[in-house]
C-alpha cells in the first residue's frame, strides 16, 4: 500500500515539483494546502502518513501548523522544508515535532532518502 503524503507551501510550483518526485517514487500524493490554516483542515479531512510542510507561509506558518498538527496526533510524521538561510527556524520546527527537514532547492534524492528514513 502506498503512503499518503500532504504537501504544504505557498508556492504552486513547489507543490507540484514535490508531487513530481514523490509520485514517480511510488508515493500517493491525496492532498495540498497553500497555508498552514489549510494544512490543518487537509490533515484533519485525509490523515495522511505523511506531511511536508514549507516553513514560511502567509495566514499560519509551518512551525505553528507543526505545533497544530501534533496537538492533534502526537504521533504525525512531518517534514519540514526551508530555504537556505533558515536554520533557526529549522530548529524551532525539529523542537515543534517535525521529524526531519529538506532545503530548497530541492533534490530529489534527498526528498526520498528523507521520506523513506521518517516513514520507516
Amino acid at each position: 500500500m502506498s503512503k499518503k503524503i500532504l504537501i504544504v507551501d505557498d508556492a504552486a510550483f513547489m507543490r507540484m515539483m514535490i508531487k513530481d518526485i514523490l509520485t514517480k517514487n511510488g508515493y500517493e500524493v491525496v492532498g495540498e494546502a497553500e497555508n498552514g490554516a489549510k494544512a490543518i483542515e487537509k490533515f484533519k479531512e485525509l490523515s495522511p502518513d505523511l506531511v511536508i510542510m514549507d516553513i514560511t507561509m502567509p495566514e499560519l506558518d509551518g512551525i505553528a501548523a507543526v505545533k497544530e498538527i501534533k496537538k492533534i496526533d502526537g504521533d504525525s510524521k512531518i517534514i519540514m522544508c526551508s530555504a537556505m538561510g533558515q536554520q533557526a527556524m529549522v530548529i524551532e520546527s525539529i523542537q515543534a515535532g517535525a521529524r526531519d527537514f529538506i532545503v530548497k532547492p530541492f533534490q530529489a534524492e534527498r526528498v526520498v532518502e528523507a521520506v523513506k528514513k521518517v516513514l520507516g
